[in-house]
């Protein structure tokens, strides 16, 4: 029996594994790339995020963030104020939609400290272009290249944690919001009751 080269034979296996990034009919998933995201979707649905609190008590992570300067900042040790971290990245069509309504919320006087930490996996090279473009000016933006904080809180962008003074969890939204709401700011005064 005449034996098959073994490139013919691997051929159909290496297409099939190709394709299990696509369901069926469906877009690849989409790609990270060092280009800020500039097409935001129009539906509002984007930013009807999910209220969490079955993680409540839970300590703020043992985790380092870097600044743009090159400036660390462990989160465990932010203890004493509210804090507000909220996990995004510059090719996520509902984290780019909140950031305004972050950004403005920022600005108020009595907010908790609103970390907005990048899970961009290429860090400053794609988050800068992206701040430049945007122009936030309340934000404290950081950067976690390695999405170690995204994978320890599920994985799924945006997520936003509240922190009260105490550095437990109050509740985390799953999704995105908008934080300018009535809603938001009254969810956001929880943390001035803990802790």
């Amino acid at each position: 029996m005449p034996r098959l080269p073994l490139l013919s034979l691997t051929l159909p296996i290496v297409l099939l594994v190709a394709g299990c990034d696509r369901q069926s009919g469906g877009e690849a998933q989409p790609k990270e790339t060092a280009a800020p995201a500039t097409a935001v979707s129009g539906d509002e649905e984007a930013l009807n995020g999910t209220l969490d609190r079955s993680h409540a008590g839970e300590p703020l992570p043992d985790a380092t963030v870097e600044g743009a300067n090159g400036v660390k900042l462990q989160l465990a040790k932010l203890k004493g104020g509210a804090v507000l971290i909220n996990l995004w990245a510059t090719w996520c069509a509902p984290c780019v939609k909140e950031m305004p309504t972050l950004d403005r919320l920022a600005a108020e006087p009595g907010m908790p400290r609103i970390l907005a930490i990048s899970e961009d996996l290429k860090g400053a090279a794609a988050v800068n272009p992206f701040l430049e473009q945007h122009q936030f000016l309340h934000l404290q933006t950081w950067l976690d290249p390695q999405a170690n904080l995204s994978l320890g809180y599920g994985g799924n962008l945006p997520t936003t944690v509240l922190y009260g003074k105490d550095g437990k969890e109050v509740w985390r939204m799953m999704g995105g919001y908008d934080w300018s709401s009535d809603e938001a700011k009254a969810l956001l005064a929880e943390a001035s009751a803990k802790g």
